[in-house]
């Protein structure tokens, strides 16, 4: 029996960004955003599950424009999609200057997430319920980025197979490295 569908599915969090959060440039370094953009997932997952959830993949981490110390930076998620036990949170990351009302959009990423039970198995999910065009938008675009996932993986095992050092020397020699052996 599958649960019934909700729609529980966004979730915000903002954080002002402290000095303690940058390198000596006064940019915020890329795991402390990572680490925040896993908690408003775990947040967003754990709300439309109704239950602890789990970090599985973290995809398409894109760091679009740089995020300076003293800025508020909102991370936006939401459930884009849903399968038994996993769902997909898609999150966008947007910092603003306190002092000009400057808003950038500096992050893009995709987690899946899964549900877990009190023994640590994983649990069905509710289905998602779009109620707009943009709900069924997200959904679908993960259904194709998942097939795109699975297709390159496939493809890449294959040159992986393929690929043998001593026939492929010839490429090492054009790129930024020395050949020790």
């Amino acid at each position: 029996m599958q649960p019934k569908s909700v729609n529980f599915s966004r979730t915000t969090i903002t954080e002002l960004m402290i000095p303690s959060y940058a390198n000596f440039g006064g940019k915020i370094h890329g795991g402390i955003l990572l680490s925040l953009m896993d908690k408003v997932a775990y947040a967003c997952a754990s709300k439309h599950a109704g239950s602890y959830v789990v970090t599985v993949t973290v995809e398409g981490v894109q760091f679009l424009q740089p995020i300076n110390v003293g800025e508020l930076v909102s991370l936006h998620a939401s459930v884009n999609y849903v399968g038994r036990t996993s769902m997909v949170i898609g999150i966008r990351v947007v910092s603003e200057n306190v002092r000009t009302g400057e808003q950038k959009h500096t992050n893009t990423s995709y987690f899946t997430m899964v549900a877990k039970d009190d023994t640590g198995k994983p649990t069905e999910v509710p289905a998602l319920l779009l109620e707009t065009p943009d709900d069924a938008r997200r959904f679908l675009e993960a259904i194709k980025r998942k097939e795109l996932k699975n297709a390159y993986a496939g493809e890449f095992d294959n040159e992986k197979s393929r690929l043998k050092v001593e026939e492929s020397r010839e490429l090492l020699t054009k790129e930024r490295c020395v050949v020790g052996f």
